[in-house]
């Protein structure tokens, strides 16, 4: 007899089958759910999403919009090129990641390999320039100058460059014409990152992987203008690749062209003064600090008085935007950003900022005006200011005895601003102000003017300058008082006994802040664009524009025009009878003040012009010149960092600036016909039915030939020092003008 069932299973293997076919119906059930999730429920997005894994695109990239002078002169435009790229995908599959193919890529190419790997290399915060800052997954331009034969020999032998293009292709060019370089008001062009493409994808203006976009000048103000857009078609194909069908098709559209109100020749001649101004300053020996003026930076801007729209912007020192195209080398870059460049990439006339010397009087001047002080009053011009048994000295030492506020402007007498600096610092409570707000008349006056902030110019990156008034003392002592008290010694050296002082009572406004000040020395720091717009307004009747560049987008069918017309934003805070009198004594500045000896038989008659010189002690470094000067139709500012005087290192620049848009010539005779723009240029370039803009053919270099119309002598060559006009070269001052000790403008009390 047995125990077991006639089924001959025990009840143990009775319960593993039942639990076995549990399990069973529910993977079955959960794979029944599965599918029903996935065929039914969510069946119409997955379709979609599989027939998009049979999408491809292909980009047509859209051409760029050319930047135009006012002219319609080409300044930034396209040409086509043989472009060699390499396709960092393709490269990453090789054993090698791709290093033998580009290596025998470096030698057709007559590259060393080093300088070919560095081109296909990611940038990161590591990796320092030259890198490839664009996608990835998108071909990397090696070079943009291919020959035909270079070409040919990669596309002959495929086999052997692997991920290697060579195809021709539109690349950017800045075309110099006549010479005009303009590279920090244009700009230059690198791709476009993945984070830029992720930050923009949900805007009205999202990038493709091919894209390239402006970095700097106007490329980056106007980008997405000239961009366009990319053009994009979408080929069906099957699981093997092989097209089936067209899906969809985008057509490019190509960028605009931007109409700017630069003159190229206008440009170039004042890119060719400013360099030689600043080559002839090396050349004059400095009896301060006993060598040479270094020179070592400047800027001009040309800009029309009435409107604010700028004719010319030149910083120095320059590159040439084209080492960007394609990509730029270690070489070139390291050129660019080094310790030992002076960092070419800084436009300096709205990036530069520095004290504005006695350009700055005019401001005080309206600021005495609005204190309640005469124009014709009569204020002792001293030879010295003291204070305490601190001498403040006037630049000169000279004096003039009681003089009007008009003629202090005139001859830059420092004594009477001194003075009547002081005068209010004391009404206002000293160093410890009356309750309530103190007028601060001299400090109000520049922020009317326009000081202490951005102009509001199209370019990027512009910077504020500053007006060192209360409220900005109060925040730099509490952001230095630390570092201040550290170092500071009440019997140490120059610099210690500064900081010690400003330790104690560095966010109080004291005595000789307000005198520095008032000649525009201490803390205060403005930039050429900042000055042009001020002597704009004061040539225009007291109206302030804003500084503007571009002048009109036109499509690229020419169908669109879009002006851009000037803005004005705001008054000076003078009467007319102030602004009249202050003309009158600009004037006389250039017919018998200290900008005279650089204007002498200029046609004053016909063409009067204004000037201010200024000459700014910077501590540690050689003055800086400054000259602001203006007709009825335009401004012109220079300044030349570690130069010397105001008039002598820039007057002989700025008047043959003069000299080649009037048609001036040496003797002060005008010729019209060589007068490159006498009146600002109203009207826009000529629009083809087309699309495409005329274009006037610009001289091989306008600079050179305005010198030798205007001086009638042979070419200057690369390396000769800049003519001069009825002036001595012997040295760089002003006419009478003596030096002084340094520093004894700027101590405090």
């Amino acid at each position: 007899m047995t125990n077991i069932p006639e089924t001959g299973r025990t009840p143990r293997v009775q319960i593993r089958l039942v639990v076995i076919q549990i399990l069973v119906l529910s993977l079955l059930g959960t794979l029944g759910g599965r599918l029903w999730y996935l065929q039914i429920r969510e069946g119409d997005a997955y379709a979609k999403e599989a027939s998009g894994n049979h999408v491809q695109q292909v980009v047509d990239p859209a051409v760029r919009g050319s930047i135009l002078d006012a002219r319609g002169v080409p300044l930034a435009d396209n040409e086509t090129r043989l472009v060699v790229s390499a396709s960092r995908t393709d490269l990453l599959k090789m054993k090698d990641d791709g290093k033998a193919v580009l290596t025998k890529l470096g030698k057709v190419l007559g590259m060393s390999a080093k300088d070919v790997m560095q081109k296909v290399r990611l940038c990161d915060a590591k990796t320092p320039q030259p890198c490839w800052n664009g996608s990835p997954y998108q071909p990397i331009p090696i070079t943009d100058e291919a020959t035909p034969k270079q070409a040919l020999q990669i596309r002959e032998r495929a086999e052997d460059f692997p991920g290697i293009t060579a195809e021709p292709e539109a690349v950017r060019r800045y075309a110099a014409p006549g010479k005009s370089n303009a590279a920090q008001v244009l700009g230059y062009l690198s791709p476009v990152t993945d984070e830029e493409i992720t930050k923009a994808q949900d805007t009205d203006s999202p990038y493709l992987r091919s894209d390239q976009v402006g970095r700097s000048g106007l490329e980056r103000q106007y980008d997405k203008a000239l961009r366009g857009k990319a053009g994009v078609t979408r080929y069906e194909v099957d699981n093997l690749g092989r097209v089936i069908g067209e899906a969809e098709a985008d057509a490019a559209q190509p960028g605009a062209n931007l109409v700017t109100s630069i003159d190229a020749r206008v440009q170039r001649v004042a890119e060719y003064e400013l360099h030689e101004a600043m080559k002839t300053a090396r050349k004059q020996f400095d009896k301060i600090t006993g060598e040479n003026y270094k020179a070592d930076s400047g800027a001009v801007v040309v800009m029309e008085a009435k409107t604010g729209r700028i004719v010319a912007m030149a910083s120095a020192p320059t590159y040439d935007p084209n080492v960007w195209v394609g990509g730029i080398s270690a070489k070139d870059y390291k050129k660019l950003t080094g310790k030992g460049s002076d960092y070419p990439l800084l436009n300096r006339a709205i990036q530069g900022q520095s004290a504005p010397g006695s350009t700055f009087k005019v401001v005080s001047t309206a600021a005495a005006v609005e204190a309640g002080y005469e124009w014709d009053g009569g204020y002792p011009c001293t030879s010295s200011y003291s204070v305490g048994g601190q001498v403040f000295k006037n630049f000169e030492g000279e004096s003039f005895g009681p003089i009007s506020l008009g003629r202090a402007l005139e001859v830059s007498c420092d004594t009477v601003f001194y003075g009547l600096a002081d005068r209010e610092w004391k009404k206002d409570g000293g160093i410890n102000p009356k309750k309530g707000e103190p007028k601060d008349y001299f400090y109000k006056a520049a922020h009317q003017f326009g000081l202490g902030k951005e102009t509001g110019i199209d370019l990027p990156n512009e910077v504020t300058g500053r007006v060192p008034d209360r409220q900005w003392k109060e925040s730099y002592w509490k952001a230095n008082k630390d570092s201040w008290c550290k170092t500071g010694k009440k019997d140490g050296t120059y610099v210690e006994k500064i900081a010690y002082e400003n330790c104690l009572e560095g966010n109080k406004m004291r005595e000789g802040d307000s005198i520095n000040y008032s000649i525009g020395q201490g803390d205060t720091l403005v930039t050429p664009i900042q000055q042009a717009r001020i002597y704009g307004a004061l040539a225009n009747g007291g109206t302030i524009y804003q500084p503007s560049i571009g002048k009109a987008i036109i499509s690229a069918d020419g169908k669109s025009v879009q002006e851009i017309k000037p803005k004005a934003t705001g008054k000076l805070p003078v009467s007319q009878a102030t602004l009249k009198g202050m003309d009158t004594a600009l004037e006389g500045v250039v017919t018998r003040g200290t900008a005279a000896w650089k204007f002498g038989g200029w046609p004053q008659d016909k063409i009067p012009l204004h000037a201010k010189t200024g000459t700014a002690e910077v501590y540690g470094k050689q003055t800086t010149s400054w000259l602001a000067t203006y007709s009825k139709d335009y401004t012109v500012v220079m300044t030349i960092a570690q130069a010397g005087t105001g008039s002598g290192a820039s007057g002989e620049a700025v008047r043959h600036i003069y000299n080649a848009m009037y048609g001036v010539s040496a003797d002060g005779a005008i010729d019209k016909k060589n007068a490159l723009l006498p009146t600002p240029e109203k009207s826009l370039p000529k629009v083809q039915t087309d699309g495409t803009i005329k274009s006037p053919k610009v001289a091989k270099d306008p600079a050179k030939d305005q010198r030798v119309s205007q001086e009638g002598a042979p070419e200057p060559d690369e390396t000769q020092q800049a003519a001069t006009v009825n002036t001595p070269t012997t040295g760089n001052r002003d006419t009478r003008r003596r030096r002084r000790k340094r520093g004894s403008r700027r101590m405090l009390t």
